[in-house]
């Protein structure tokens, strides 16, 4: 079941998030919103995300340390939204789901 959870961002307005209601167990003064009720999240949406951007960096980082470095590098990856931990990558099953793409140009 979805349960709706509200990050405030640093301007001082908020986004509506829906997020697995496991996710948001816990999380103290529930709000009705038509059938479903909003949770307040415990942190900004921008320091949610703040959490993911080590490991976009490292994954970079290192991609980048090729020895023959590709023209282009595109990484993907999902990110699960969570009232009591903000924000984690995505999984897909038990690990963690990566796509990345290298490409190089022909001189």
């Amino acid at each position: 079941m979805k349960q709706l959870v509200e990050f405030p961002l640093d301007d001082g307005s908020s986004i509506l998030v829906e997020v697995d209601e496991s996710e948001s167990a816990g999380m103290a003064a529930p709000v009705a919103f038509g059938e479903k009720t909003i949770e307040k999240a415990k942190q900004s949406f921008e320091t949610a995300l703040d959490k993911v951007k080590p490991t976009a960096n490292a994954v970079i980082s290192k991609l980048r340390d090729l020895t023959e470095q590709p023209d282009e590098i595109n990484v993907e990856f999902g990110i699960k939204l969570s009232a009591e931990t903000g924000a984690i990558i995505a999984s897909a099953g038990i690990e963690a789901n990566f796509k990345v793409t290298l490409k190089w140009q022909k001189n």
